[in-house]
């Protein structure tokens, strides 16, 4: 059985410069409970490791608004300008990372592997500082793993052993992140009994899961 906590004891849980994944592609499949609560918090030093940087108000947006994140690592900010503004002022650092290469460095973490091996960035400011290495005559950039303290995740639904399934495009990063972190917190938008989730729907096993948001009665 898997602890159904609420929204004050997540904010209570991740402390200030804590390395974060946070689930959605431009704002769908993220956990925007969790989100608002840790910006109201006014949470500080975040690292935040999310595909893209989606709009102020949606997706990681609300925590750079509120000043909350300190570093984001992502493949995408051109519709976010609060992000593109702060990294202008030196208020936050920002790692660019392909989107293929992000998935996968986030894979390699949760997998346990050394790294990925990747074409994608060579000769562009992406390569440098970074190990090459060369396979069957061919040039690869080494890219090391991501991994989080925490990883934030939206879901269509749980049931009670904490089995997670998703709906269509929020079924992106939100199955990949939640094996790269030490702890996972899931956001369903209900909870159901064990046996509803039919075995084939379930995309992320509650053996992975830590804790889930309760649902408000």
């Amino acid at each position: 059985m898997h602890l159904a906590i609420s929204l004050e004891d997540v904010v209570e849980m991740i402390p200030d410069g804590a390395r974060v994944m946070l689930s959605g592609f431009m704002g769908v499949g993220t956990p925007d409970g969790i989100v608002r609560a840790l910006a109201d918090a006014g949470k500080k030093d975040l690292t935040m490791i999310v595909n893209d940087a989606a709009r102020p108000h949606c997706g990681v947006g609300p925590l750079v608004k509120a000043g909350c994140v300190k570093k984001f690592i992502g493949s995408h900010i051109g519709v976010n300008p609060d992000v593109q503004e702060k990294m202008r002022a030196g208020e936050l650092e920002v790692e660019l990372v392909p989107q293929g290469t992000l998935v996968e460095r986030i894979r390699a973490g949760g997998m346990g592997l050394g790294g990925v091996l990747t074409p994608t960035g060579l000769g562009t400011l992406i390569a440098e500082g970074k190990q090459t290495i060369e396979v069957e005559g061919k040039t690869y950039l080494l890219e090391t793993p991501l991994r989080a303290d925490f990883a934030l995740i939206a879901a269509r639904s749980c049931d009670y052993v904490g089995n997670l399934t998703y709906m269509l495009t929020a079924t992106n990063f939100n199955p990949i992140m939640a094996l790269a972190a030490d702890v996972v917190i899931a956001e369903p938008e209900e909870i159901v009994p064990v046996g509803v989730i039919p075995p084939d729907s379930v995309k992320t096993p509650g053996v992975l899961v830590d804790h889930v948001i309760k649902r408000a009665a």
